[in-house]
């Protein structure tokens, strides 16, 4: 687990605070470990970081198999009983996943987390590795 936790609060807090519903927010690598997280139980988000690796990776399978895509997954809504789960891609090889309980809209939470992208997206970045080194 990368542990920048101090990094991250006040950017993740803007949207936590800005949108009703949040339970939990990470912030995770292309790899599926954790960078940083607001809210919610450390061991939990550990655990949706490592979910979102596989959901991103698939969701870009699924991308290349439209014609007038560039394949690159931008983002995620899955609606189940009780919430919404969110992620989005927030910068090279780094993810931007939430969620949140049913009084969350979804609309305003996909325009929230896109402003909250465009205006951290560079420091929402994880660089790649390859046999656990930062290439």
């Amino acid at each position: 687990m990368i542990e920048q936790q101090g990094k991250f609060d006040w950017m993740l807090k803007d949207l936590y605070d800005g949108v009703p519903g949040i339970e939990m927010i990470v912030v995770l690598s292309a790899d599926g470990l954790r960078i940083a997280r607001y809210s919610g139980d450390p061991d939990a988000a550990d655990r949706v970081a490592a979910a979102c690796a596989g959901l991103q990776s698939l969701a870009g399978a699924v991308a290349q198999e439209i014609p007038t895509s560039d394949g690159d997954m931008k983002m995620v809504l899955i609606e189940m009983n009780g919430g919404y789960f969110y992620l989005m891609a927030a910068g090279p090889n780094a993810y931007l996943a939430v969620l949140s309980d049913v009084r969350c809209e979804p609309g305003r939470m996909g325009l929230s987390m896109a402003d909250l992208v465009a205006r951290i997206g560079p420091h929402l970045t994880s660089p790649a590795r390859r046999n656990g080194q930062t290439v």
